[in-house]
């Protein structure tokens, strides 16, 4: 079923096959064993991608409850031990900043517990938790109220700086943001709003440039001279090799991040084991 599921989650029998370090062969016999055992076929392919068919359809949820009640057995079991696996989602700037100081802590102080790392968007990951197919994220602070089934902790606030390349002899945010050409972070991304809310308020018109979804390569860009642009400060490490300047905003807002994760759920000791090593890691890197 775990299989089963990878499968219809990346829509991909080879990327399956990553996930779950098996060969696609394994996979497709995995599959075929399965389809066997419930007498209907759960997915078929589509092109160059494999798809559930309707009977896929119907038993996925409960195949995903069946698997997540399957880990959490060696939690239950083990009462007085932290064992089991967590399912955890993370934005890509915090991949390099925050999350090897989180693992390595992990590794170090709760060795019975397997994190699962799903990288994406704030929006998308949020979106999977109340689906149920995570345990917790490392997100943007949502732009709406925070269901109350749902615990936030705020890990660090972004402030919003201007970058620009370290060749560019203007001070003057303001100057810069009006003449030279600009880089937009991406708008739908929750993290890009808070720098259109600011644009806004300042009412300049943009002599726009690129609207990108990445701050890394946003940075790149910038680098090159390409233009300026507004983003949060992110925890470094950055792109290696870079000249850049960032300068500071006067009322600038800031992107808050942190973790979240349900009230209830079955394994909540776990959950909160992780919740705690987060706050840790962020709290020394915040300080440093």
């Amino acid at each position: 079923m775990k299989t089963l599921l990878s499968v219809m989650d990346s829509n991909s029998i080879a990327a399956a096959a990553r996930k779950e370090n098996l060969t696609p062969s394994a996979v497709v016999q995995r599959l075929r064993a399965l389809e066997d055992e419930i007498g209907a076929a759960l997915v078929r392919r589509a092109g160059h991608s494999m798809r559930a068919t309707e009977a896929g359809t119907a038993v996925v949820d409960a195949a995903r409850r069946i698997v997540e009640m399957a880990e959490s057995l060696p939690g239950l079991a083990n009462q007085n031990e932290e064992i089991g696996r967590v399912r955890v989602g993370i934005i890509h700037s915090m991949t390099t900043g925050l999350l090897p100081e989180i693992l390595t802590s992990m590794k170090e102080k709760r060795p019975g517990i397997q994190v699962d790392v799903q990288p994406g968007q704030s929006s998308d990951l949020f979106q999977r938790m109340i689906d149920g197919n995570l345990d917790a994220a490392i997100l943007v602070e949502p732009p709406f109220a925070i269901p109350k089934e749902f615990t936030w902790h705020e890990l660090r606030k972004d402030p919003l700086v201007l970058l620009c390349s370290s060749d560019e002899a203007e001070n003057d945010p303001i100057a810069l943001l009006k003449h030279a050409p600009f880089i937009r972070y991406d708008r739908k991304h929750w993290g890009g709003r808070s720098a259109e809310t600011y644009l806004r308020r300042l009412k300049i018109n943009l002599q726009e440039k690129y609207e990108l979804d990445s701050l890394e390569a946003i940075a790149v860009l910038v680098n090159r001279g390409l233009g300026v642009s507004l983003v949060p400060d992110w925890l470094p490490p950055w792109p290696e090799g870079l000249s850049l300047r960032k300068i500071s905003l006067d009322g600038a807002p800031f992107r808050g991040v942190g973790i979240i994760f349900p009230r209830l759920t079955t394994n909540e000791r776990l959950v909160k084991a992780f919740a705690e090593e987060a706050r840790a890691a962020a709290k020394l890197k915040n300080v440093a």
